[in-house]
């Protein structure tokens, strides 16, 4: 509490110091400087009322008088001329800046909620309100320092450039994700599962097998997407085989780990009810391998999308993400390439999050699970 109190003294100081000496950016827009005083008023309530926060409401108005305070710094450098900003609002941000790291302490410290749907929502807060604070720092650079658009866009370009192309976007998601990257995983993946079954089973396989296994995850992808090219042809397929190449071997070497693992009283119970190969694997086994496989098939999420957007530099019909950054970057439309890697980036994130769900459902059991 101490240092949160430190942390909203630095920001009233601040903010009289450029009240004083340099308030000319709260001119700029409308409604600016009445924007620009909320925070000033939830640092207040934060050291002459500390048991403000302990309340959700509490924590709700302070965010909502925080987040004027972005509003009011992103509609002055948005509304004054280039050149025109005084040296007032970036001591303004900087202070700002401290308020929101704050911010993000007060709702982190919450526990024992007893609502499940609140709380999943309030885990949610603080990564959301990160990376919104990385998004207004972002803004508030590049507008306020007239960053060349060639070199960095800013966020609300981006958007702009999103919403505009939406349909171009949505074609490059599927020809990239819903058909080369979605057939890969589950070759690859479903490839290396049974190799690995069959390597734990055939033992002279492990040593014939394995050593090629490791070659070619040590193949770069520049040099094999060409080939796959020449294979399967310009359409998803030849990406499709690049990702399934990619993502073979952390299935196979991630799987075998995870047989392996299984503790010698298990096998010994199980050999004690006269079990055999296939019954041990199936019942126990497969399951105790199972946070094994799952940590192979994150790993593979990432590099799956990797692969097929890299494969597309070598040769692709006239749609996929690979393709339109290519293109785009070509033709200087760096906000239309940005908008692509954000498709790229949500379509990834989600896919990992939906694996770590499902790992969740069926994992609960694992000790890193366990809370308390």
């Amino acid at each position: 509490m101490k240092n949160y109190i430190i942390l909203n003294w630095i920001f009233c100081i601040g903010f009289l110091v450029q009240l004083i000496f340099s308030m000319v950016w709260m001119s700029h827009g409308s409604s600016t400087i009445l924007f620009a005083f909320q925070p000033l008023l939830a640092s207040f309530l934060v050291i002459y009322r500390p048991t403000v926060i302990k309340a959700m409401s509490g924590k709700i108005l302070i965010s909502l008088l925080i987040l004027s305070g972005c509003i009011a710094s992103l509609n002055s450098v948005h509304s004054a001329e280039t050149g025109a900003l005084s040296w007032g609002i970036w001591l303004y941000v900087v202070t700002l800046v401290l308020l929101l790291w704050q911010l993000m302490g007060f709702w982190s410290q919450i526990e024992n909620l007893l609502n499940k749907n609140v709380a999943v929502a309030i885990n949610l807060m603080v990564p959301v309100l990160f990376g919104g604070m990385l998004l207004y720092l972002w803004e508030m650079l590049t507008v306020g320092f007239d960053v060349p658009q060639v070199l960095l866009p800013p966020p609300s370009m981006i958007g702009m450039a999103f919403i505009n192309s939406l349909e171009m976007l949505w074609a490059d998601f599927q020809q990239t994700f819903l058909k080369a990257v979605l057939a890969g995983f589950i070759l690859g993946c479903g490839s290396g599962f049974i190799v690995a079954v069959m390597v734990d089973k055939i033992p002279f396989l492990q040593r014939g097998l394995l050593p090629l296994g490791n070659l070619a995850s040590a193949l770069p992808i520049v040099g094999v997407a060409p080939i796959m090219v020449m294979w399967f042809g310009f359409d998803w397929q030849s990406k499709a085989a690049v990702v399934m190449i990619m993502t073979f071997f952390p299935m196979l070497v991630n799987t075998l780990t995870g047989l392996k693992s299984t503790g010698q009283i298990e096998l010994d119970l199980m050999h004690s009810y006269a079990a055999d190969y296939w019954q041990m694997l199936i019942k126990v086994r497969l399951p105790n391998s199972l946070p094994f496989i799952f940590n192979a098939l994150k790993i593979n999420s990432t590099l799956a999308l990797i692969g097929a957007i890299v494969a597309e530099f070598f040769g692709t019909p006239i749609v996929g993400m690979g393709f339109r950054i290519s293109t785009e970057i070509g033709r200087m439309n760096v906000d239309v390439v940005w908008a692509t890697i954000a498709v790229a980036a949500l379509s990834g994130s989600f896919f990992y999050a939906l694996l770590a769900f499902l790992e969740r459902q069926f994992t609960g059991w694992h000790p890193s699970f366990r809370v308390g």
